[in-house]
């Protein structure tokens, strides 16, 4: 068994976005606690944000970091409005120096690197795990040189059988749609028949069939049917409806999540929670949070990537502070859309946020959801904090906008009835009162909570050591050792 694991080797391929790089550097911790080899292909760019490179290297001596670059100037803002721009510039950038990099791990000898050092001995490559978007054109590559490849989606289940639909869907007709009776069901989805409507649906069906945009993403969608393995960042109990009808498309499956909290379970609660980010966290909310009362406190964060106007900004602002309910508020420096829009704030904003409200540009999302002061979580729904939340047992009141971010909205508020959907408004009116929809005692939200708080438990009993997370892992594990 000794040998067997010295002879396993793994490349893994995320995409550079927090959202994303969060869980794949989850697995790669997991694999090399296992005693798997992990090279852990990285930008030149990410690389410069994460700090905490040298202290993994160090905890996990498998675990190997190469950088490359992406293909961008320096100066590139490297946000999502741009995101395609940098799916096109990593396309055409690292495919050639993928390949080069496959051909030299499957060797037995010493190689330079990309920096002219010379690599450790490795045993040779097994397989490669890839982000299953955007990164869909190392599968060519991984063919090309003999290499299995897994894909690791950081959507729920759920969104990704519904992306998995969307060729159907325009063979039927049903796409893609104009910008005008968005209620209207999508009753061809497999397992979403009542529950899906053309507004839960990514922005690009509603763009022309031959948009480059709506082209790309189809290619992506079919491009993915096409790996050896498909890992999620679920468990069972939460979506394994979903999972069946995936497991028609994909024979081998692997549900690990959720993947911080397993992480924790195999390799310990020491492990800090920031190990992955790529902004500095601060951690003085958590004092603050210590001064709050029982589940008293609504945690507003919008993830990494969602941009709002000024106007936005100040309408959350007035619901927070008018709901009466102390927040901690995630605001990055980067959440408007311009820079022009950023002016003085209101007088009674300030007063309203020194009386009962804490702001941080980044803080230790984990952590906080399990602080105990934490009674209901603001969020874009994004997948990450979603499952997050889920397990923490903490509501969430949604306000979804890009990405898979409408469907699982649609799932926490209609499927798995664990918190409310905000829709497409974001008044202060409306903001005031969904959070006192969510927060204050009452039938509807006494049933969130036992909901949440059910799943909560299912989630901890998945990634225990007879649970199914868990045991999938093993699973990974064993078949990576048998490549």
């Amino acid at each position: 068994m000794e040998q067997q694991q010295q002879n396993s080797h793994v490349l893994l391929l995320p995409l550079p976005s927090q959202g994303h790089f969060t869980p794949m550097l989850s697995l790669a911790q997991l694999l090399c606690h296992a005693g798997i080899h992990v090279t852990f292909l990285i930008t030149e760019h990410s690389q410069s944000l994460f700090t905490q490179r040298e202290a993994l290297s160090a905890r996990f001596p498998t675990l190997h970091f190469e950088s490359m670059p992406d293909g961008l100037p320096p100066d590139h803002g490297r946000k999502f409005s741009a995101l395609h721009e940098v799916g096109a510039s990593l396309r055409s950038t690292i495919k050639p120096f993928l390949r080069e990099l496959l051909i030299s791990l499957t060797k037995k000898d010493d190689e330079t690197s990309n920096d002219g050092s010379t690599r450790r001995r490795l045993p040779p490559l097994r397989c490669m795990v890839i982000d299953g978007i955007f990164m869909c054109f190392a599968i060519d590559v991984a063919e090309e040189v003999g290499i299995p490849i897994f894909a690791l989606r950081t959507t729920s289940a759920c969104s990704f059988w519904c992306y998995t639909c969307i060729p159907d869907l325009i063979q039927q007709g049903q796409l893609p749609f104009q910008d005008e009776d968005m209620d209207q069901p999508i009753r061809d989805i497999p397992g979403m028949e009542s529950l899906l409507r053309r507004r839960d649906l990514p922005s690009f069906c509603k763009m022309p069939i031959d948009h480059p945009t709506f082209k790309f993403f189809v290619e992506e969608f079919e491009a993915i049917t096409r790996v050896s393995a498909l890992i999620l960042n679920t468990f069972d109990d939460l979506e394994s409806p979903i999972l069946s009808h995936i497991a028609t498309r994909f024979p081998k499956i692997y549900t690990l999540g959720p993947f911080h909290a397993l992480l924790k379970s195999r390799i310990g609660d020491d492990l800090s929670s920031s190990a992955s980010s790529l902004r500095h966290q601060d951690r003085r909310c958590m004092t603050w949070l210590d001064s709050q009362q029982l589940r008293s406190v609504i945690f507003v964060s919008f993830g990494s990537l969602v941009k709002l106007t000024r106007v936005q900004l100040l309408e959350f602002w007035h619901g927070l502070i008018d709901s009466g309910r102390p927040f901690l508020w995630v605001v990055r420096s980067d959440m408007l859309w311009s820079e022009q829009e950023a002016h003085a704030t209101p007088v009674e904003l300030e007063v309203g946020t020194k009386e009962r409200g804490f702001i941080a540009e980044w803080v230790p999302q984990e952590e906080v959801l399990a602080h105990k002061a934490i009674g209901g979580f603001l969020t874009h729904s994004g997948w990450n904090s979603t499952i997050e939340g889920i397990w923490a047992g903490v509501p969430m009141l949604c306000w979804p906008q890009i990405a898979d971010q409408p469907v699982n909205s649609r799932w926490v508020g209609e499927g798995w009835k664990i918190g409310l959907d905000m829709k497409d408004t974001c008044d202060r009116s409306t903001v005031e009162k969904m959070v006192r929809a969510l927060m204050e005692e009452g039938d509807r939200s006494e049933q969130i909570f036992k909901s949440v708080n059910t799943f909560a438990k299912l989630a901890r009993h998945a990634v225990r050591e007879d649970g199914s997370s868990y045991k999938n892992l093993e699973k990974l594990i064993d078949d990576v050792k048998k490549l």
